[in-house]
């Protein structure tokens, strides 16, 4: 194993946060960036994200700054944690900062996918930056938990094995175990689709439906988003695994997830925008929904949930009706 480097971390969220103390506790020289100083400041003050993470001190040893600059000076890793429709514009500023990328590893740990050219968060990042170092982590990652130290696992996700191992080692801690794979295609879709299954899991509970509702939602779930993984170049497999139906567990039955939140509310009678304009949290899925939308049109695959889910977030269908018209669809078999 190699030393932990110095990392940025960029993105102050939970996800962000929480990743900053991992690593801070596993040797790492780490800094930690956010966009808004007035809310940076507030965090030094309080040693503590009281909005995203709140409950958890935030160790001295961590370097708190909202001068991306001096965030990334230094570092050889970049863990980008912003939410998926602000990645290319971080991505941008980092390439305004810094250009000496060749040799460093960017770790994308941001689950969606880009509604106006659909791709995946490492495409985006590639697209501005170059054909940077990258991998991903993903999995079923409450940050309430992991913060704790409650066991997780995870997998890191490359093309290239070797950066897969590099950031297998830096994240590789007793209650935090990471695995590899190189069907970063697969990891990172599975980590993005999930989230609109997850929607539906949430209104499911806001209606009042059992856990025989969400089984179903879960299992036939999984199998549309791997229908469409496969057309775009993921193995199978991958979605059976961690990154897939793992974080789709987890997700969908956590009282922390906010995809799940999300649904509930909607379930519950309420109108989608204004559940998310009452909330500061990214709702991913909320976004994902539509690149879903899209990503089942582009490669003409079969996804039924996900295409309710859009239908009640953009079009204003009833969740009933859309319940109604997923019971009653033609017969067919299971597989």
């Amino acid at each position: 194993m190699k030393k932990p480097g110095n990392v940025a971390v960029i993105g102050d969220g939970g996800w962000g946060t929480t990743l900053a103390i991992l690593l801070n506790k596993n040797g790492a020289k780490v800094n930690l960036w956010g966009i808004f100083p007035e809310y940076v400041e507030s965090m030094k003050a309080n040693r503590e994200n009281i909005k995203f993470l709140p409950g958890v001190k935030i160790p001295s040893g961590i370097s708190l700054t909202s001068d991306l600059s001096e965030a990334v000076s230094g570092a050889n890793i970049m863990v980008l944690a912003v939410p998926s429709q602000y990645m290319r514009d971080v991505s941008r500023r980092l390439k305004d900062v810094r250009t000496d990328f060749a040799d460093k590893i960017f770790v994308s740990v941001s689950k969606g996918i880009e509604n106006k050219t659909l791709k995946r968060m490492s495409e985006v990042v590639r697209e501005i930056l170059g054909p940077v170092k990258i991998g991903v982590l993903s999995g079923p990652t409450i940050s309430y938990e992991v913060a704790r130290g409650l066991p997780t696992t995870v997998v890191a996700a490359s093309e290239d094995e070797d950066t897969a191992k590099e950031i297998q080692d830096l994240f590789m801690a007793d209650n935090f175990r990471v695995y590899t794979n190189n069907d970063i295609i697969g990891v990172e879709l599975g980590g993005s689709l999930k989230n609109v299954i997850a929607i539906a899991a949430g209104i499911s509970d806001g209606l009042g439906f059992g856990v025989n509702t969400k089984a179903g939602l879960l299992v036939r779930g999984i199998v549309e988003v791997a229908r469409l993984g496969i057309k775009m170049g993921a193995r199978q497999e991958t979605f059976y695994g961690i990154s897939g139906l793992g974080d789709l567990m987890t997700t969908c039955v956590s009282s922390h997830g906010r995809n799940r939140w999300f649904g509930e509310e909607i379930g519950k009678g309420k109108k989608p925008q204004d559940v998310l304009k009452a909330t500061e949290m990214v709702v991913e899925g909320a976004v994902t929904a539509n690149s879903c939308y899209e990503l089942r049109k582009k490669y003409g695959v079969e996804m039924p949930i996900s295409e309710q889910i859009y239908a009640v977030i953009y079009e204003g269908k009833d969740p009933k009706a859309a319940v109604r018209d997923l019971m009653t669809r033609e017969r067919k078999a299971e597989l």
